[in-house]
């Protein structure tokens, strides 16, 4: 069973409050003056122009690369952890599947761009597990359905990664640390730019010996690099590459039992993007957008020894899929206040895989080689009828070789009452298409249905905002209500032999409330913290049958907690360095236990865990001539024991020191 104590919980609670009051004691009362105002960030993945966040209808989240590294944090996965209305999910020790839950959507239910190219599965599925943080400008986070612009994927949010681009003159930088579990990281980067040319380059290698006690390596390295070229002033070029390596070796099996002394999973991964937008006229901007993601590997877990011949007791797999796009589009400027952009977007995608499964009752094998293509027809209008007012509507017809034609819709309203004051609501619908294993499997278990319609969702969301100080303090709170409709299961006894086993059959629900707080004091202090308040339910559960089963009518959504709360803090002072610390409340939610037979549902119990990591200047750059800085970090600072996963237990605590030079 689980071993996590419940009797923490209580005291976690009132360490998360604690420090949030003296985290807020920090902030200037009203009669101060901050020492700069903040500007309004420029976000671009909402609406796909580069706007004012405070002029987009959909809640959008930014996260700063440079301030995160500052931090410690090294992962993309770490850094959601701190923004309301997202879930991340980690199967226990480094390199193991990392899932990301976006207003109780399902994990696969969020479109995942890195500078404009979708590196999801074709299906939705991404893992965070490998994506780190080195060489990322910044992360935008758009919350709500997002299919109008992006297409399948995008049913409950869209998350873009940015990679670092250079300005001026050259500069570079190296760092390294290492710590528990014999873990090393080291990482380097160079970048600059001239008027017409910037480059920023990233390489990083990291590798740990993990938590269990054998057969837990994982090693990563990842390659990334931007060009850009601006040959005029109206003609903007931007090839943007990134390459990723790894082998992730684990001993345990799907109820979490370790077992296992030779399973891996090797995997290599490389998105590229190549943007070019032109001004054909003042008020007609053209973009041709070319993307391509490539995932190719797979398992391998032979026999341990001579004797491993009981059960199912050996498995290797490997396969290629991949996934091409070219989007076509043009904004027009028609006046001051609108902008129409219409475009069109055509994807092709592709798996070619095998497998060969040894049990005591023969050998099975299986192999894939499809492909199908999406054509995407979309348009939107941008208003501003005055300058307190943002209207923004959309529609999209995606036409399939698989599911046919689908509609999707999206609109929405920001008003700008004075006082820093901002209402925001909009309306949309998302779709999510089904996963070539769905549509296309074939073997003796499971055959796929090609006929399948796509999962879908409806979703509204209402907002407020409001911006203190010169925008140095931004409190706000949104309402959002989804409808998941069309899910597809697995239906184990079709009606006829032969007939599919994937069906369109289950429905459920989510609706909650997201509550923020940030304060940003110049450069000097920073507080973020949030609180997610999230209701889910299954309101058809299909297929499924029993208390037990993964869909229970009238019962949550698994892995999705209640509440959820986080507080981020850091400080820095001028000529020393800076400290900063995080907690994360994850309150209790459900979850299902392989372990027993037959399987069981659990729940898991809340956890609280807090983070502490600082930053010493030891030499200071001076010009050319890079600056050095100690660094350390502790993750889950009080050890907590707790799982993310039912059997898989959370990495206890962490300790990772080093130093990193380059200028600053």
């Amino acid at each position: 069973m689980i071993a996590v104590k419940r009797d923490n919980s209580m005291k976690e609670n009132r360490l998360l409050v604690l420090a949030s009051v003296l985290s807020l004691a920090a902030v200037p009362v009203s009669g101060q003056a901050p020492d700069t105002t903040i500007l309004d960030p420029v976000v671009v993945t909402a609406t796909r122009l580069p706007v004012l966040r405070s002029s987009v209808p959909t809640a959008v989240s930014v996260i700063d690369g440079s301030e995160l590294r500052m931090q410690g944090v090294s992962s993309v996965s770490e850094a959601l952890r701190m923004l309301a209305g997202v879930g991340v999910v980690e199967s226990g020790s480094y390199g193991s599947t990392t899932s990301l839950f976006v207003r109780g959507g399902e994990s696969d239910y969020v479109k995942v761009l890195i500078d404009g190219a979708a590196v999801n599965e074709p299906g939705g599925a991404y893992d965070f597990a490998d994506l780190s943080l080195d060489n990322i400008e910044r992360v935008e986070i758009v919350r709500g359905p997002a299919s109008v612009l992006y297409g399948s994927d995008a049913m409950a949010g869209v998350v873009q990664i940015f990679t670092r681009k250079g300005r001026g003159k050259p500069e570079y930088g190296a760092g390294v640390r290492g710590g528990t579990h014999s873990s090393l990281l080291v990482d380097a980067y160079a970048n600059g730019g001239s008027e017409t040319v910037s480059f920023g380059l990233g390489i990083r290698r990291s590798g740990t010996d993990g938590i269990h006690e054998f057969n837990s390596e994982y090693n990563n390295l990842v390659l990334s690099g931007s060009v850009s070229a601006h040959p005029d002033e109206r003609t903007t070029a931007t090839l943007s590459a990134r390459y990723g390596d790894s082998e992730f070796h684990y001993p345990t099996d799907g109820s979490g039992l370790i077992v296992d002394r030779n399973a891996f999973q090797a995997r290599e991964r490389i998105s590229a993007s190549l943007e070019v937008s032109r001004f054909v006229k003042q008020a007609v901007q053209g973009l041709a957008l070319f993307t391509l993601n490539r995932s190719a590997g797979g398992i391998d877990d032979r026999l341990d020894n001579s004797a491993d011949t009981l059960g199912f007791y050996a498995f290797v797999s490997d396969g290629v899929v991949s996934r091409g796009s070219a989007d076509l589009r043009a904004n027009f400027y028609l006046v001051p206040a609108a902008t129409a952009t219409a475009g069109v977007q055509i994807e092709r995608q592709s798996e070619g895989s095998s497998s060969e499964s040894l049990s005591q009752f023969g050998a099975s094998v299986d192999s894939v080689d499809v492909e199908r293509t999406t054509r995407g027809y979309y348009a939107q209008l941008q208003l501003e009828p005055s300058r307190q007012t943002t209207l923004v509507g959309g529609l999209r017809v995606d036409d399939s070789e698989t599911f046919g034609t689908f509609v999707t819709y999206r609109g929405g309203a920001t008003a700008r009452l004075g006082s820093g004051s901002v209402l925001r609501g909009s309306v949309g619908r998302g779709f999510k298409e089904p996963t070539f294993f769905e549509n296309f499997a074939n073997s003796p278990f499971v055959v796929g249905n090609p006929d399948l319609e796509p999962e879908r969702s409806t979703s509204l969301d209402a907002g407020f905002e409001q911006q203190l100080h010169g925008r140095t303090i931004t409190l706000g709170a949104t309402y959002f209500d989804q409808r998941f409709e069309d899910l597809i299961q697995y239906d184990a006894a079709p009606a006829d032999q032969g007939d599919p086993n994937y069906v369109n059959v289950a429905a459920a629900r989510s609706a909650g409330v997201e509550l923020e707080a940030r304060v940003l004091m110049s450069s000097w202090f920073s507080l973020r913290s949030n609180y997610t308040y999230l209701h889910t339910e299954v309101t058809d559960a299909g297929l499924d049958t029993g208390p037990d089963a993964g869909f229970v009518e009238g019962e949550r959504l698994l892995r999705r907690p209640t509440h959820r709360a986080g507080l981020n803090v850091r400080y820095s002072a001028p000529g020393l360095g800076n400290l900063a610390f995080s907690i994360h409340h994850v309150g209790n939610r459900e979850d299902r236990d392989f372990s027993s037979s037959p399987v069981e549902r659990v729940e898991l119990p809340a956890y609280t865990k807090v983070d502490l990591a600082g930053e010493l200047i030891v030499l200071r750059s001076r010009g050319q001539f890079p600056g050095l800085r100690l660094t350390a970090r502790v993750e889950n600072l009080f050890d907590r024991n707790y799982q993310e996963v039912v059997g898989f237990p959370a990495r206890g605590r962490v300790i990772l020191v080093g130093g990193r030079f380059g200028k600053f």
